[in-house]
């Protein structure tokens, strides 16, 4: 076999890189316009130029349930009031970079200190924040930390380290799930790790072969919890239990605020997605390390009877749903499992 050129496999891989980001960012810009411009029609034809809507709630569900119809989820209530936050913090269309992204912008405007935003907004360009890398310097007040300290170099420090780790990757640019609802692209498993895809294909599998009354209702679902979007792994609905199943998988340790994190989902979807006559909805919290695995179910205090008497005749135990966890791990790993 002929020895390939390194340098022309590194020309090929630099090209295709290039290629691919120029690609997401072109979608990135025009997706930016279109929902500053969106913002723009809201503000100024709905709502006459105020900043509170004068046709109320229901005029924006309406509106929501006829572009999400035809265009798929991202015209939900949710983005359309980030839509309309993201026309007002920015009324004049010149002062959005294109270099930032919609996800940027959903953080961005949250910030009512203009010098902060102004200041998060050149630092994220200047430095290739990603947006996790933003929400982190964000949550860690660096900008008021920074104005108020006099020992600036240490803080300017601990800020580029901990974004190190954080910077625009090309994966994580086409992993954006704002871009798959623009797109209106329903297979967000193109964005999932292959151990994690793999691990959710054989639950999604293994859960609707028992046989126990659980029927597939969507899969990586957008969950809006305190203006903040959260992805819902694999949902399920069980028309034994008239329940829905909330599934989330956590590719490492179980922490407290994981189960935190369910718990809010559970509340999320009772209040806003179960109908009066389900009952309660469960969680499942899966976390799978590379030799050992944890299943932990999550239910609200209220429902625990429930959960004891009814439930768990029809549900896979914790014991169950690690060997399956495990047994796949393995799997994927190459180790024969027992």
């Amino acid at each position: 076999m002929d020895i390939i050129d390194t340098k022309l496999i590194e020309n090929l891989k630099s090209l295709i890189l290039s290629s691919r980001e120029k690609i997401v960012q072109s979608v990135n810009t025009t997706m930016v316009q279109t929902y500053w411009n969106i913002g723009k029609i809201l503000i100024d034809e709905e709502q006459q130029g105020n900043s509170r809507a004068k046709y109320g709630k229901k005029q924006l569900e309406h509106i929501s349930t006829i572009l999400t119809r035809e265009f798929g989820k991202g015209f939900d209530v949710s983005n359309l009031r980030n839509m309309r936050r993201f026309y007002i913090a920015f009324p004049i269309q010149e002062t959005v970079s294109p270099k930032l992204s919609w996800s940027h912008y959903c953080r961005l405007v949250k910030i009512e200190n203009l010098s902060a935003r102004e200041w998060y907004i050149k630092e994220s360009i200047e430095n290739n924040w990603s947006v996790r890398a933003l929400q982190r310097q964000i949550s860690k007040l660096y900008y008021e930390r920074l104005l108020s300290s006099k020992e600036k170099l240490p803080l300017k420090q601990e800020a580029e380290e901990k974004t190190k780790i954080l910077q625009v990757d090309t994966k994580d640019m086409l992993r954006d799930p704002y871009i798959f609802d623009f797109l209106n692209i329903s297979d967000k498993t193109l964005f999932e790790s292959d151990i994690e895809q793999s691990l959710i294909d054989n639950l999604q599998k293994f859960l609707l072969e028992l046989g126990r009354g659980f029927a597939f209702v969507s899969r990586q679902e957008r969950l809006n919890v305190e203006e903040q979007d959260f992805y819902i792994d694999l949902v399920f609905y069980n028309f034994k239990l008239k329940c829905f199943l909330l599934i989330d998988l956590k590719l490492g340790k179980l922490t407290h605020q994981d189960v935190g994190q369910m718990d809010t989902y559970v509340r999320v979807y009772d209040k806003f997605r179960k109908s009066d006559d389900d009952n309660p909805t469960i969680g499942l919290i899966l976390c799978s390390e590379s030799s050992s695995a944890v299943a932990k179910y999550s239910v609200l205090s209220d429902s625990n009877q429930l959960f004891t008497s009814k439930y768990l005749p029809y549900l896979p135990t914790e014991d169950e749903l690690k060997a399956e966890l495990l047994r796949e791990r393995n799997l994927l790993n190459g180790v024969e499992y027992e």
